[in-house]
C-alpha cells in the first residue's frame, strides 16, 4: 500500500509523456515536410512514443515531480528528447524508410522538447502562483542573496505571504529583480522605501531578514527605520524548515530577531591553532561546567580535541545536561563528570588527585549580586575560598595552567560578590607572579562583563516579563552594563589562555596582569528593554496616555550591592593594549599569595562561625576599594573613570 501512490504517479508520467511524444512525432514530420501530410500509420505514432519512453529512462523522466520541477528536470527533458529523436531516426534507417528531410531529426528533437517541456512549465507555474490574495501578509525582504532566493522558492509552495520587494545589502543591486520581485533599495534606504510604500497604500506588515549574517549596527539601523514606520522586523525560518517537504496548506512561521543579534559585533580573529596546541591531547578540567560560561567552555574545549574532558559542578541536573549534550555533539571525546563543591577542600583535592588535569578552567562561582548580598558568607566561601581550593589543588598535581574567570564587578566593588571575586583575583595574581619567577603552574585571570542570556541575567528576565504582558522592570533610568555573547566571551577566554601561557612579552604580565575582554560600549538597560519590546512587535507605553496593549517600563530602584556603572579597569590600572584583538591587559595591585591566603582563611573562619560583620570587615581591609552599597542607594554608584 505505501508504494501504490508513487507507482501510480510514475505510471501517469509514462502515459502523459508517451501521449505527448505520439502527438509530437507526426507533428515533427509535418513541420519538416508539410507536403508529406500530417497523418501517418499507427506504427509511426507508436514508434515515436516508445522511443521517447526508452530514451527517457536514463534521464529519469518517469520519476519527475512536475509541481517541483526545476532546471535539472528541464535538462532531463532536453536530453531525453534529443536521445529519442536520434533513436527514432536510426530505427527509420534500419527499417529502410528514408527521412522526410535531412533536418528531420533536429526538428523532431525540438518538437519533443517543446511538447514535453511546455506542459511541465505551465503546470509548475500554475501550482506555484501566489494564491493568498488580500489575506496574505505583505512583506519586504531585507537581503537579496541566497537566503532571499531560498525564501522566495519556499513561498512558491506555501501560502501566507505576498512579497512587495527586496532591500539589498549593496546599492549596486538596486532595481534588479529576483524571482519577479524588484530590489527597491538598499538597507540604508529602508526608511525612504517604507515611506514610499506607505504613500502608495502598500506598507508591509513586516520586514523579513533573509541574510543570516545581518547583525550588529546594520541590523539595529534597519530596526530603527522600520520602527519609525511602525513595521516589525522578523527573521525568516531556518533553512531546514524552508527546505523540508513543502506543504501548500501550511504557512511559514517567521522568527523574532534576537537581542543578541543587535549587540553582536564583528568577529574577532582568534588564534585557533594556538588554542588547539593548548588543549589538544591534554586532560582538561572545567569547574562550574553546568553554568553558562562553564558549559560553553566545555563545548569549545571539546571541539579542540582534548585527551579527556572532566566536567565538575555541584548541581546534578546542570552537569547531566552538558554531559548529555557533549555525548551527542562530540562522542569521540573521553569525558568524566564529577559532582563536587569547590568549598569542600578535601573533595576538591581528591578529585584533582584522581584525574590529575593538565589544564584547569575555573568558572564556578556565585555571580548574582542580590543573591550574594542576601547570603554574603556563602558568596565569600564559594568565590574566594573556593578559588583558593581549586588553585591549590591544581598546583599540587602540577597542572601546567589554571584559567580563572573573573568579572567587571571586581573593579571598585560595591557588592560582596564583586569584592569576593577581587579577593580571588589577588590570590591567583600572586600565584602567577611566583610561577613567572620560580616556575610552576601559570595562572591566567580573565575579566569581562555581562553575558547575554546567562542564568539570572536581564535578557531572560525581560523575555519572561514580555510573555506575561509586562511591565518590564529596570532598576534605574541611568543603569548601564557591558554585554557580550557567551560564544564570543569564551572564545576570547581561550585566546587569553593561549596568550597568558605562551606570551612572555605581554605588557604587565610579569606583575600579575589581568586580561580584560574588549566589551565595546556599555548599553543602557532601559534602552535594552525598549528594544526588546519593539523586537516582540509591541509598543513601549509612553506616559499615562499609552496605547492599549503597549508594554510599560517600571523603575524599581537600585538593589543592594548594585551600582549604576560597571567598570572594566580601576582608575589606577589603565588598560594596556596587547597584540591580540579583543584583549586588553590590566595591572592592578597585587599582594603576596601567602598573605592573601591567610586573609582568606580568616574570612572563611568568620563565615563558618556565622560572623557576617567580622568577615566583611576583614574583606574591606584586604580589598580597600570595596565600598559596600548595602541599601542600593544610587549615591554609592561610581561614575566611569572614578
Amino acid at each position: 500500500m505505501p508504494l501504490q501512490r508513487p507507482m501510480n504517479r510514475i505510471l501517469l508520467n509514462v502515459l502523459l509523456d508517451g501521449a505527448l511524444a505520439a502527438v509530437a512525432t507526426p507533428l515533427a514530420r509535418f513541420i519538416a515536410d508539410p507536403g508529406g501530410g500530417l497523418l501517418h500509420p499507427l506504427w509511426f505514432v507508436a514508434g515515436g512514443a516508445i522511443t521517447l519512453l526508452l530514451a527517457g529512462l536514463p534521464f529519469r523522466m518517469p520519476q519527475q515531480y512536475w509541481r517541483f520541477g526545476g532546471i535539472e528536470d528541464l535538462l532531463g527533458v532536453v536530453g531525453g528528447s534529443v536521445a529519442s529523436a536520434f533513436l527514432f531516426a536510426m530505427l527509420l534507417l534500419l527499417a529502410g524508410f528514408p527521412w522526410p528531410t535531412a533536418t528531420f531529426p533536429v526538428v523532431h528533437a525540438l518538437t519533443l522538447i517543446v511538447a514535453l517541456g511546455t506542459p511541465r512549465v505551465i503546470y509548475r507555474l500554475g501550482r506555484t502562483r501566489t494564491r493568498d490574495g488580500d489575506a496574505a501578509q505583505r512583506v519586504l525582504l531585507a537581503g537579496a542573496g541566497e537566503g532571499a532566493d531560498l525564501f522566495l522558492r519556499a513561498l512558491a509552495y506555501r501560502s501566507g505571504f505576498r512579497v512587495l520587494g527586496l532591500l539589498s545589502l549593496r546599492a549596486g543591486q538596486v532595481a534588479r529583480r529576483m524571482h519577479g520581485h524588484t530590489i527597491l533599495g538598499s538597507l540604508d534606504q529602508a526608511g525612504a522605501v517604507l515611506a514610499r510604500l506607505r504613500t502608495e497604500g502598500r506598507l508591509p506588515t513586516a520586514i523579513v531578514v533573509t541574510e543570516p549574517d545581518l547583525s550588529g549596527p546594520p541590523l539595529a539601523a534597519l530596526l530603527a527605520q522600520a520602527d519609525a514606520e511602525g513595521v516589525p522586523v522578523r527573521r525568516m525560518p531556518r533553512p531546514t524548515a524552508l527546505q523540508s517537504a513543502p506543504d501548500p496548506a501550511g504557512g511559514l512561521e517567521l522568527a523574532p530577531v534576537a537581542i543578541e543579534d543587535l549587540l553582536n559585533r564583528p568577529q574577532v580573529p582568534l588564534d585557533r591553532d594556538g588554542m588547539a596546541r593548548l588543549v589538544q591531547g591534554r586532560r582538561v578540567l572545567v569547574t562550574g561546567a553546568g553554568g553558562t560560561i562553564g558549559s560553553e567552555l566545555a563545548r569549545q574545549v571539546a571541539a579542540l580535541e582534548p585527551g579527556e574532558l572532566v566536567l565538575l559542578d555541584n548541581g546534578e541536573y546542570a552537569l547531566w545536561q552538558i554531559d548529555q549534550e557533549l555525548a551527542e555533539t562530540h562522542p569521540a571525546v573521553l569525558r568524566q563528570t564529577c559532582i563536587a563543591d569547590v568549598r569542600d577542600e578535601a573533595r576538591i583535592r581528591a578529585v584533582f588527585e584522581a584525574v590529575r588535569p593538565g589544564l584547569v578552567f575555573h568558572a564556578a562561582a556565585l555571580k548574582h549580586v542580590p543573591m550574594v548580598e542576601a547570603n554574603p558568607l556563602e558568596g565569600l566561601l564559594t568565590n574566594a575560598l573556593g578559588t583558593r581550593h581549586v588553585a591549590d589543588a591544581a598546583r599540587a598535581v602540577r597542572a601546567s595552567a589554571m584559567v580563572f574567570i573573573s568579572t567587571d564587578k571586581a573593579v571598585n566593588p560595591s557588592s560582596v560578590m564583586g569584592a569576593s571575586k577581587r579577593l580571588a583575583e589577588m590570590y591567583v595574581q600572586g600565584l602567577d607572579i611566583a610561577a613567572r619567577r620560580g616556575g610552576g603552574m601559570r595562572c591566567v585571570t580573565v575579566r569581562f562583563g555581562n553575558v547575554l542570556g546567562s542564568t539570572g541575567s536581564v535578557v531572560p528576565l525581560f523575555r519572561r516579563q514580555l510573555e506575561r504582558g509586562g511591565p518590564l522592570t529596570v532598576t534605574h533610568p541611568d543603569m548601564q552594563r557591558y554585554f557580550m555573547t557567551v560564544r564570543e566571551a569564551v572564545g576570547l577566554v581561550l585566546q587569553a589562555s593561549v596568550a597568558g601561557v605562551a606570551d612572555a612579552a605581554l605588557p604587565g604580565g610579569e606583575q600579575g596582569g589581568i586580561f580584560v575582554l574588549d566589551m565595546g560600549e556599555p548599553v543602557r538597560i532601559v534602552d535594552l528593554a525598549r528594544q526588546m519590546i519593539r523586537l516582540a512587535g509591541l509598543r513601549v507605553a509612553e506616559g499615562d496616555a499609552a496605547a492599549p496593549g503597549a508594554i510599560p517600563i517600571r523603575f524599581t530602584g537600585l538593589r543592594p550591592g548594585e551600582k549604576l556603572f560597571e567598570e572594566l579597569f580601576h582608575g589606577k590600572e589603565p588598560p594596556a593594549p596587547t597584540s591580540y584583538p579583543g584583549l586588553l591587559m590590566a595591572a592592578p595591585r597585587t599582594a603576596d599569595p601567602a598573605i592573601i591566603g591567610r586573609a582568606i582563611d580568616e574570612i572563611a573562619a568568620a563565615c563558618r562561625a556565622g560572623q557576617d560583620g567580622a568577615a566583611l570587615r576583614q574583606l574591606g581591609r584586604v580589598v580597600p576599594e570595596f565600598e559596600h552599597n548595602r541599601d542600593g542607594a544610587p549615591a554609592h554608584a561610581r561614575q566611569p573613570g572614578d
